[in-house]
C-alpha cells in the first residue's frame, strides 16, 4: 500500500477532511459567507465575489446540490433568480467566525 493509500484509508473518513472536501474550494466558500448576509439574486453574488459567470454558476449548482444553498425563482419580467442558505449551510458560519478569528491571529499578523 502507498503512503498516500495509507493516509487515505486512515482520514478518509475524518468530518474535518470530509467536509474541507465539499466546501473547501475557494469560490464555494466564497459564496457561502457572501450569503451570510441574507438572500441576494445571480448578479448580486457576481458582484460581490468577482466570480464569472460559469464559475458563479457551476459554485452554485454543487451547493444547492450538496443542500447549503437554496434557490428561488420569482416569476416576473424579468424572471429573477434567488439564492439564499439552507438551515445545513447556515450552521457553517459558526465554523466560518472561528476560522475568521484564527485568521486574524495567525494570518493578518503575518502579513
Amino acid at each position: 500500500m502507498s503512503s498516500n493509500n495509507a493516509l487515505e484509508s486512515k482520514y478518509g473518513d475524518c468530518p474535518v477532511i470530509q467536509t474541507l472536501e465539499e466546501i473547501g474550494s475557494r469560490w464555494r466558500m466564497t459564496v457561502i459567507h457572501v450569503l451570510r448576509e441574507g438572500e441576494l439574486r445571480f448578479n448580486e453574488l457576481k458582484r460581490a465575489t468577482d466570480a464569472n459567470s460559469q464559475t458563479l454558476s457551476r459554485v452554485l449548482d454543487d451547493l444547492e446540490e450538496n443542500e447549503y444553498v437554496e434557490r428561488r425563482v420569482a416569476e416576473g419580467k424579468p424572471v429573477a433568480v434567488y439564492y439564499s442558505l439552507t438551515p445545513k449551510g447556515d450552521e457553517l458560519l459558526s465554523a466560518f467566525d472561528e476560522i475568521h478569528e484564527w485568521g486574524e491571529k495567525w494570518i493578518s499578523d503575518a502579513n
